[in-house]
């Protein structure tokens, strides 16, 4: 099962991801302080994305949830504006929603102190308005045609393969060949 992450906010290495034993609070807990802290916020209302199969009487994965893809996006409106967070830094599904939990906490308080600032501390987390384009960009096991854990000589044969079709000697664009050059980079980094 599959989510949909906001185009503007980038992934976490499946490698690079983290054991994280510090959040000692169970998949149920996590989403009952999150939505408390959503209702403190005073938001209009909200959604989450992740990939495991969710509820239908209040969206929440079911308590043994433990999807492949841990990562967890929380999407809300408030006063008109659309926002998003998400987490995928750590290795736990449940550590990711506690970790979106506590960070609306820490927004929620800073956005109470006295301190005046020119914008809201919510304003790292707002969408962009319907009139603004974000481009959402392929997976770089998409763009070269390959499995997400490809062995390095798939990706560069798969790469040289790609690389001719989007040359724009043969008919491609630099755009396209600049793509599928970042796309073997990102796989083969990953090692």
């Amino acid at each position: 099962m599959t989510f949909e992450w906001p185009p503007a906010l980038q992934r976490t290495p499946t490698t690079d991801r983290e054991r994280n034993n510090a959040f000692r609070v169970s998949l149920a807990k996590a989403f009952d302080e999150l939505e408390t802290e959503l209702e403190r916020v005073g938001v209009d209302d909200h959604r989450y994305g992740f990939a495991a199969p969710q509820r239908k009487r209040d969206q929440r994965p079911y308590a043994d949830s433990n999807p492949d893809d841990p990562g967890f996006v929380l999407r809300w409106t408030m006063d008109g504006d659309q926002f998003a967070v998400a987490c995928d830094r750590y290795q736990q599904f449940r550590s990711n929603v506690r970790a979106v939990g506590l960070y609306l906490r820490e927004k929620r308080k800073m956005e109470q102190r006295p301190v005046v600032t020119g914008e809201s501390e919510f304003v790292n987390a707002r969408l962009p308005s319907g009139d603004e384009t974000v481009v959402a960009q392929r997976p770089a096991h998409d763009v070269l045609g390959v499995d997400r854990d490809a062995a390095p000589e798939a990706v560069e044969q798969a790469y040289r393969e790609r690389v001719k079709e989007a040359h724009p000697d043969h008919g491609g664009s630099e755009d396209a060949l600049q793509r599928v050059r970042q796309a073997k980079e990102v796989l083969l980094d990953g090692e």
